[in-house]
């Protein structure tokens, strides 16, 4: 039961999917070719992740995980978040072992948060495309808000979650 419940958001998209295509084949037929796309893609993207992850994790010590993005790091944590960010390549889901390698190491919530807004805003390939698809004002603009917004929505959760209390949600405290 618990694997039912663990899985629960996928067999809700897969009988979705499965009432779909009973109502109208082609449009079923090109969600689950788009779906399998998508999960290829995943497939080949996340093992060296997940590779990369796990060598961060041996390589960087605790200690210099909390100095550089710690509760107390102030602005290395920033400075810190926006550069990991800004030089990120790859898909948003791409951040998220990275985000909880980070908290395992002593990371503090507002500098993970901040990362994953700098990852999904302002990361470089996108800030090329929208500086010659849309000008520099709109750029300046998006980036400037984006990054705010990002910075306040991190110490927003950081007053409402502890690291701990994010890495013991679906099974993922420390071993």
């Amino acid at each position: 039961m618990k694997q039912v419940k663990r899985y629960r958001f996928f067999l809700i998209l897969l009988v979705g999917l499965i009432v779909l295509t009973s109502v109208n084949r082609s449009a079923g037929w090109k969600a689950a070719v788009l779906t399998g796309n998508s999960m290829l893609d995943m497939l080949f993207l996340l093992p060296p992740v997940l590779v990369l992850v796990g060598l961060l994790d041996k390589w960087v010590e605790k200690e210099t995980m909390i100095r550089y993005m710690g509760k107390d790091s102030g602005f290395y944590g920033i400075l810190f978040s926006l550069l990991l960010g800004t030089i990120a390549a790859g898909p948003l889901y791409v951040a998220f072992p990275m985000a909880v390698l980070f908290l395992k190491k002593g990371a503090s919530v507002r500098y993970i948060v901040f990362f994953l807004g700098v990852w999904s805003t302002s990361k470089l390939p996108v800030v090329i495309y929208e500086l010659a698809s849309f000008g520099m004002k709109f750029t300046m603009i998006h980036i400037g808000f984006g990054l705010l917004f990002a910075y306040f929505l991190g110490v927003l959760f950081e007053k409402f979650y502890q690291p701990g209390e994010l890495l013991e949600y679906d099974g993922l405290e420390e071993v």
